[in-house]
């Protein structure tokens, strides 16, 4: 077989025009059947039912074996355990799926909503209202220049000229802001230095 450069690493090589049926069952006996012991184990590791091991290994021999079809891989062993744990995920996608007829009561599905708990409702809410006590707590210009920069998404440029004051004394509210903030509401010191 003829080399191929290094970016192809890995991928199949293409089957010579002198490479046959018999050279195909040659290449399958001498490097896919000695990795039984291990794709057993990796089966019986991974696999859900037992009962199955047998016919996934038949599966994967027979999806090496067209695959090679194709051309023979340069790393057989990577090769034919990426087709078993690839079988192994299309087992686990089917056995998820429930059919449609097999459903007497379509109001009982539950299905998964985006929306949070009724718990997360009343944390965030709880949470939210802990926020708005301490920033009212914070003296007035630090409270008025960080809600500038956190809610409205003004730049230190923007609350500066809004305010008419310095960018350098925005940006000593911001840090006094949100060094009150931390230590009100985890109850921890922000560093001095910390933005």
């Amino acid at each position: 077989m003829a080399e191929t450069p290094d970016n192809n690493r890995g991928r199949a090589q293409p089957l010579d025009a002198g490479l046959c049926m018999h050279d195909l069952k040659v290449w399958f006996v001498r490097e896919v059947l000695p990795l039984e012991a291990d794709l057993m184990q990796f089966l019986r590791h991974h696999g859900r039912n037992r009962s199955d091991l047998n016919d996934l290994r038949q599966e994967v021999y027979l999806r090496a074996f067209e695959s090679a079809h194709g051309g023979l891989p340069q790393a057989t062993r990577p090769f034919v355990f990426a087709i078993a744990r690839n079988i192994l995920v299309d087992q686990f996608r089917r056995e998820r799926i429930v059919p449609i007829d097999r459903v007497q009561d379509f109001e009982a599905i539950e299905v998964p909503s985006d929306e949070p708990g009724p718990d997360s409702s009343v944390i965030a809410r709880n949470e939210l209202r802990r926020l708005y006590a301490a920033l009212d707590r914070l003296p007035p210009r630090c409270r008025e220049a960080f809600v500038m920069r956190r809610v409205d998404q003004l730049s230190r440029r923007e609350i500066a000229q809004r305010m008419g004051i310095a960018e350098k004394t925005v940006k000593r509210h911001l840090n006094e802001g949100l060094r009150l903030l931390v230590a009100a509401l985890y109850g921890a010191p922000l560093d001095e230095g910390a933005e």
